[in-house]
């Protein structure tokens, strides 16, 4: 029933026809945490997500400490070790996730509605977020496991070149940590680390609850209630800092023993509440963000056989993300690569889409927005979006229709005011560069 429901709302959108979104309720906790809620009785399940603004941008001076923290969660409890928490989890067939980047700590639950298994999976999720004990032999193991992959960052020119452009493009910026943090910082943490992290940031004041799935309204609020009870009220997380504007052009080689030159270029793009969201975000699905039919992609590999794949995104953040332009090619065409690239970024800020381009990127869009919220979880992680950023309850029902509103004047406008070709930040990591 559920995916035959989504086959009919796809077929809605082809018709151009209007498409309501999801039910969404949203209520406040009596200890401060914001509540989402979408009541989907097709199947007899539910995901519930609890984010905390507790990401890498709260690291202050140890990165990887919000990683570590995230990690750590399910690790053992007052009352259970690591294995219970998995038994717990398993013996009902419930699915328990962490995950933390720059702003955002997330740790979600999929579980049954059937009373038995749906009780101990909740019981269980509550313990883990409330009461985590960071017992010092899963500590080391993690620590390991975390030092272990930012050694292996040594071998990937992707993520040194990733690393370098957010450490340069954001400076003393907190958004320049790197999630993983480096050895330095890791090496140094301790799990009275985690635990002062933890009972800073994992407070329900800081917190947004979802809930989607075959649940009531009044069993969706014990719920949300039993999650957040046992954490303290606490404070929200200070407001970061705006982002400053790149003010010039920057270069930073790196010597790799590679065959390949790796190019990341880009300048801070925008915030995920941003006035021009629509206008940067269909014009950048023409330049560079659909793939092999992009501009891009049209330039510099169908046209110059310069790399087998392009593109560009921005990503959106409480401040303003990163606008990221990215290929690899050979090193004898890395120079001639990366002028293609500026070349056709100045082309399209002076020139904007065609008319053509417009109509297909919106239909490519609005077509597929439907696959975007086609299951419970998917629904979840927009209304996790919604409410950590405090977006409108209506963004879903708007959003095509805010992309169809899009013109060619609001594009090139908006890259125009936003866009600056002669201020980029561009890192290249290959095998005929020299350090800088």
């Amino acid at each position: 029933m559920f995916a035959r429901a989504f086959v009919f709302v796809f077929t809605l959108l082809s018709a151009g026809l209007s498409w309501a979104g999801p039910e969404i309720q949203h209520w406040t906790t009596d200890n401060n945490a914001r509540v989402y809620y979408v009541p989907a009785p097709e199947l007899p399940m539910v995901d519930i997500s609890v984010v905390f603004d507790a990401g890498a941008a709260r690291d202050g001076d140890m990165p990887g400490t919000a990683k570590m923290t995230a990690a750590m969660i399910d690790e053992g409890t007052e009352t259970m070790t690591a294995d219970d928490i998995a038994s717990a989890f398993a013996n009902v067939g419930a699915k328990f996730g962490a995950s933390s980047e720059r702003d955002m700590a997330v740790f979600s639950l999929r579980t049954l509605t059937e009373e038995q298994a749906f009780e101990q999976a909740l019981d269980t999720y509550t313990k883990v977020l409330s009461a985590p004990a960071f017992p010092q032999d899963a500590f080391g193991r993690i620590q390991q496991t975390l030092l272990t992959g930012l050694q292996a960052e040594n071998q990937s020119p992707q993520a040194i070149a990733t690393r370098a452009f957010y450490e340069s493009l954001y400076n003393q910026h907190p958004y320049s940590v790197m999630p993983a943090g480096n050895a330095d910082s890791v090496q140094k943490l301790k799990p009275a680390d985690l635990k002062a992290f933890y009972d800073r940031y994992y407070v329900s004041s800081n917190a947004v609850v979802v809930i989607v799935g075959a649940v009531e309204r009044k069993q969706a609020e014990q719920i949300a209630k039993q999650l957040t009870s046992g954490l303290t009220t606490g404070q929200p997380a200070e407001k970061l800092p705006e982002v400053p504007a790149l003010n010039q052009a920057q270069q930073i080689n790196k010597s790799f023993p590679s065959t390949q030159t790796t190019i990341v270029m880009g300048q801070t793009g925008m915030s995920r509440d941003d006035p021009d969201y629509f206008p940067l975000y269909v014009g950048n699905h023409i330049l560079g963000g659909s793939g092999l039919v992009s501009q891009l992609s049209d330039e510099l590999r169908e046209k110059r056989g310069l790399t087998y794949g392009v593109y560009s995104y921005f990503r959106p953040m409480q401040q303003k993300g990163p606008y990221q332009f990215a290929l690899q090619t050979r090193n004898e065409k890395a120079q001639e690569a990366l002028t293609v690239l500026q070349d056709t970024l100045k082309k399209f800020i002076t020139n904007g889409p065609t008319e053509a381009e417009l109509t297909a990127a919106k239909q490519n869009i609005t077509g597929g927005f439907a696959l975007r919220v086609d299951s419970n979880s998917k629904i979840a992680d927009y209304l996790a979006m919604i409410g950590f950023y405090d977006l409108p309850l209506d963004y879903l029902d708007n959003f095509n229709d805010k992309v169809n509103a899009v013109t060619l004047a609001d594009v090139k406008q908006a890259f125009e005011r936003r866009v600056n070709a002669d201020t980029m930040l561009t890192v290249l990591v290959g095998g005929e560069t020299e350090t800088k």
